[in-house]
Order: structure tokens, then C-alpha cells, then sequence
């Protein structure tokens, strides 16, 4: 650790949080502040025994980073370094250093405001202003100027704003690392517009691998892109290259085995979201290609929806990308743009806040006591109407009250985690098939279809799930979201404790109903797939569809970008299923 860039900087970084109760760490990639910053302070005399918390954005980068931590002490984690994400936690009682994804930390904050025996809140990459990142920044420091003052709060980043956060933690000083970054050469290459992404990837990394050595890490906006870039370099590689995916819905056992160091003798490719862009060193890696796109949610006020679209990268997410060529040795970044697409590219991506749906922080909001959202102090504070709507929402689904204060049944959804649909659909269910039900709807789809083929029935997914090896025509079960809708049922099942039950999916409709109340769907007179929803807008089916034939529909997921939006989920109910459900609101 000592021959880390930041070494350099971690005096005036003592001696700022020495002083004060706040400090902004701007760091380059490569610095090493993820891992050696928290180690540094652990001894410091006004943390007096308490333990560091650091929010990291990521599953994969928390466990990462514990790892390497405890591998710099010689210890294993839980040790001194623990961390905590969700479904795997690894914490012990000599415990100090906690790694802890976002979601997770707001939990803990909720359940204890004043962070009892923590002495550092440490908020990592903070320049990817998360929805939940933001909501713990702000959450934190009101809890420090009124119930902590003793707490300090450090943020760290690599591409931020630091004035901007010098401010809102009350005028903390900013320290700046120079890092460290061996030289990477980018070579450009403007590809033709009518070419598909995946090809071009899929060739530009061939071309890679036989001009350079070493290992390469290539970007791509989402798992889609990276299965097909799979499939078009399985059978084009040189026999010692390995060929390895890494996104977020992937086990911790094939995260890992993307991290970890090539055995001697081979190379590897690892095909990543930006779940690679930040936090992680892939040992190996110095060739990048890149893309040149992420995908972001997008909500839209009028549908209600939120959709993840695919858009160009900023400068920033290029910068961090070109970075990961030069951690360890002299590397070369392909990027699949012009260098006048390049300048001009946007220079920050728009915090989440601005653009996702507010339904979740209107929740915590309330959980928090916060009646005036606006009297928080925010990096970036939520669009008013877009929080209204996500207000008016949680008073549908009686977890709020027509003042704005929370209820018990909201109370109880804010612990569960979820996202408020699904928690109100969990409390009301309370069985193995809406455990079931949330675990389906919290992953991405379990069944990978063959081109023009698609199946929008959900009872069929929970059929797949109590019997893998029941054929759905055209389709396919990835094993690995299989295995993790499995687990995270059980886990909805244990914190509700709901008995292991047989389920039977023809109560789909029903519990999808109350998860989604404005997406209950009536087929229109005379037509083939063609529903009215009960919140205003259409939906389709394709033609042909057997569930098209149905005369109500509950649906859960489904395209809101046009005036009928395509079914990519759903399961029918009755009318007697609507009556008995929503009586109070038929009356």
C-alpha cells in the first residue's frame, strides 16, 4: 500500500477531518483511496474505537474492496473488514471497517438515525449520484447537524464537483490526489452508423487482442449486448484467451472469477457493464474497448413508467473507462467514436434524482419524518411534481396519509426494502407466491427467447421456477437468475416469515393487482389484444396472443413509450378478483 498515489494526500486528509467534521477526497482512477483510505484512518484518535462505514454503489465493488483490504492486513473478512450487500453478508464482532451498498446503508440509517458506534461515514464514487446515494448523503448530514456532531463525513470521488460538496457539508476542505496513471493511448475508430454495436465490439476486440498484449476489458451498455458479443467471439479467440462476462445480476462466484488474476500463461476478455467503470482493478487489464454507451433510467411523469434507456457516454464515464488500461502498466483504449464525437459528449451525466422514479425516496422520505422534502439538504433536490406523483402513489397504496405522514402499513413497507409496488403487494399477499412474485418482478427475466418469440405470461415464469425443467416454447431458463430468484424468495419468505407453501400461479393476476392497482387492464369491445388500463393509457398484446383473449388483465410490466404500450408481463384476473380486492374503492 505505501507505493499508492494517495499516500501522498492522507495527511492533509487526517489533519482535515482532525479539525472538522466533513472533507472531500478528489482522487483519480488508480489512486488506491477506495482501499487504502479507510485503513489509514482506522487508528486516528477521534474515531476513539468506532467503526467506518463506506457506501459503495456496487455489489461487486463492496466485496472487492473488503477483500482487498483484509488481504493488505492479512486477515480474512469479517475480521477487521467486513462488508454487507444484499443476500451475502460477511461481518464478524472484531468488525470496523464495514463496506456497505447503498440500499443496505439506508436501512440501517432509518432503523438508527444517529449511527450508534459509527465514527466515519465514507461515501465512495459519489460522482454516480445514485438515487439512493444522494437520499443517504442528505439523510446523513441532517442527522449530523442535529443528533451527531461528533460524526464525520467523507466523499470521495474520482470525476466531481467538489465545491458543490465542500458546500453542503458546511465549507469542508477539499484535498486533491494527484494519482498515478500510466499512460494510455486512445485510438478512435468512427464506426459506420448502420453497423450493428455488436459486431463492430465483437471485431474491434479481435483486432485488440492480436495488435496488443495482455488482457481486455470491453464495455457495453447492457446484458443483451454482452450475451450476443459472447456468441460472436466464443469460437474467434486464440486458444489461451478466456472469455468472461461481469454485470450486476451475475453470482458473487462469477463476479469473482472475472476479477481475479488470469492463471499463467492466459489472458482473458471481460465483457462489462459499467459496473466495471469504477472501484475495481481487474488484474491483467491493459487494453479497453469501449463501446461508447451506458444505459440510465428514465421515468416518465406521464406514463409512470420507468424505462432503462440506452445513451451516449459522458466524458466523465469515457475518462473512467480509458482509465482502467492504465492501472497497473502502459495500456491502449480502443473507443468506437470520432474524436469530434468525443468533444462532444456531455461532460457529467444527470443525477439520477432528476430523471428516476421518486416512489422509493417518497417512501424513505416519509420513513425519515421528512413532511418538507425541500428543507433536506440536497446535492441536487428532487422535481417537485415528479415527487408529488410518487406521493400520490404511496396514499393509493395506503402507505402515507392524506398529510404525508407515514402509516404503519407504510412503515412496514419502508423495512422490507422493496420497491413500494412490490412491498404493499408483499404485506397484502403475505404468502410463498407473492414472495415469489417480488422475486421475479426484482430480476431481470429468467427465460431467454429465440428472436421473434416472446411469452408476456407471468404465471409461466412462476411455473419455470417451481419446475425448471418445464419447457416454455421458444425459450430457454438462464440458470443463473434462475437460482437468484430462488434465493431472494426465500429471502422475502424468512423476513415475512411465510412458510414454504405450495403456490399455485393462477393467483398471479390477483397479487400483481394490488402491486400495480393503475395497470389493471380491460380488453377493449371487438379487438385482439387491444386492453384500456384502469390509469388512462392502452396496452397490446401481440396478435394472436393467448392472453389476449382474457377480458381483464393485471399487468406488471410494460412499454411506456407509446400510446399502447407494448405487454412484456402480465396474468389475468376476474372481475371478481377486482371487487373483492378493491371493494372500498367500488363502493
Amino acid at each position: 500500500m505505501a507505493d499508492l498515489p494517495i499516500i501522498d494526500a492522507l495527511p492533509a486528509l487526517k489533519d482535515a477531518l482532525a479539525r472538522g467534521g466533513a472533507a472531500v477526497l478528489l482522487a483519480p482512477p488508480g489512486a488506491g483511496k477506495t482501499t487504502a483510505v479507510p485503513l489509514a484512518l482506522l487508528g486516528e484518535d477521534w474515531l476513539a474505537g468506532r467503526k467506518i462505514v463506506m457506501q459503495e454503489p456496487r455489489r461487486v465493488a463492496a466485496r472487492a474492496a473488503a477483500r482487498r483490504m483484509a488481504q493488505t492486513l492479512g486477515e480474512e473478512v469479517s475480521g477487521t473488514v467486513g462488508y454487507r450487500v444484499r443476500l451475502d453478508s460477511r461481518v464478524g464482532p472484531s468488525t470496523r471497517i464495514e463496506v456497505v451498498t447503498d440500499g443496505l446503508f439506508l436501512r440501517r440509517l432509518q432503523a438508527d438515525p444517529s449511527l450508534d458506534g459509527v465514527g466515519l461515514v465514507i461515501f465512495d464514487e459519489l460522482h454516480e449520484r445514485g438515487l439512493e446515494t444522494d437520499l443517504s448523503l442528505a439523510l446523513v448530514r441532517e442527522a449530523q447537524m442535529a443528533l451527531r456532531e461528533d460524526l464525520r463525513i467523507l466523499a470521495m470521488s474520482a470525476t466531481l464537483d467538489g465545491a458543490a460538496v465542500a458546500k453542503l457539508l458546511g465549507d469542508a476542505p477539499v484535498i486533491e490526489s494527484a494519482g498515478r496513471m500510466f499512460p494510455v493511448q486512445t485510438r478512435y475508430l468512427d464506426r459506420d452508423p448502420e453497423s450493428r454495436l455488436e459486431d463492430i465490439v465483437a471485431s474491434t476486440t479481435r483486432r485488440a487482442i492480436a495488435e496488443e498484449s495482455g488482457s481486455a476489458l470491453v464495455f457495453l451498455p447492457g446484458i443483451a449486448e454482452i450475451r450476443r458479443v459472447e456468441e460472436r467471439l466464443r469460437d474467434a479467440l486464440p486458444s489461451d484467451t478466456d472469455l468472461v462476462p461481469l454485470y450486476g445480476d451475475l453470482s458473487a462466484a462469477e463476479q469473482d472469477r472475472a476479477i481475479r488474476p488470469s492463471p499463467p500463461g492466459r489472458r482473458k476478455i471481460v465483457l462489462a457493464t459499467a459496473i466495471a467503470e469504477t472501484s475495481l482493478t481487474i488484474d491483467g487489464v491493459r487494453i479497453v474497448v469501449d463501446g461508447g454507451y451506458m444505459r440510465v433510467p428514465r421515468f416518465s411523469p406521464r406514463t409512470g413508467m420507468e424505462r432503462l434507456e440506452t445513451v451516449r457516454v459522458t466524458q466523465a464515464s469515457a475518462d473512467q473507462r480509458r482509465g482502467r488500461a492504465g492501472r497497473l502498466e502502459p495500456g491502449v483504449c480502443y473507443g468506437l467514436w470520432s474524436e469530434a464525437t468525443q468533444r462532444g459528449l456531455k461532460a457529467f451525466g444527470t443525477p439520477e434524482i432528476l430523471e428516476a422514479d421518486l416512489a422509493p425516496l417518497a417512501l424513505e422520505l416519509a420513513a425519515w419524518g421528512a413532511r418538507d422534502a425541500m428543507a433536506l439538504p440536497w446535492l441536487t433536490p428532487p422535481p417537485a411534481a415528479a415527487l408529488e406523483q410518487a406521493r400520490a402513489l404511496l396514499r393509493d397504496l395506503g402507505a402515507i396519509d392524506d398529510d404525508g405522514g407515514i402509516t404503519v402499513h407504510g412503515r412496514e413497507m419502508a423495512g422490507l426494502g422493496a420497491h413500494p409496488r412490490i412491498a404493499h403487494m408483499l404485506l397484502r399477499g403475505r404468502g410463498a407466491l407473492a414472495c415469489l412474485l417480488a422475486a421475479l418482478m426484482g430480476e431481470r427475466d429468467l427465460l431467454r427467447f429465440t428472436p421473434g418469440q416472446r411469452d408476456p405470461d407471468l404465471r409461466h415464469r412462476v411455473d419455470v421456477v417451481l419446475n425448471a425443467e418445464r419447457p416454455v416454447r421458444g425459450a430457454s431458463v438462464d440458470r443463473g437468475t434462475l437460482a437468484a430468484v430462488r434465493q431472494s424468495a426465500r429471502e422475502f419468505r424468512r423476513r415475512l416469515n411465510v412458510r414454504d407453501e405450495d403456490i399455485d400461479s393462477r393467483d398471479t393476476g390477483r397479487l400483481v393487482a394490488l402491486a400495480y392497482p393503475d395497470r389493471i387492464a380491460r380488453r377493449r369491445a371487438n379487438s385482439d389484444g387491444r386492453y384500456a388500463l384502469s390509469g388512462g393509457r392502452g396496452a397490446a398484446l401481440p396478435a394472436g396472443d393467448p392472453l389476449g383473449a382474457e377480458e381483464w388483465l393485471a399487468i406488471a410490466d410494460l412499454d411506456g413509450a407509446q400510446q399502447d404500450g407494448r405487454v412484456f408481463l402480465g396474468a389475468p384476473l376476474t372481475s371478481g378478483d377486482i371487487e373483492e380486492l378493491f371493494a372500498d374503492r367500488l363502493a
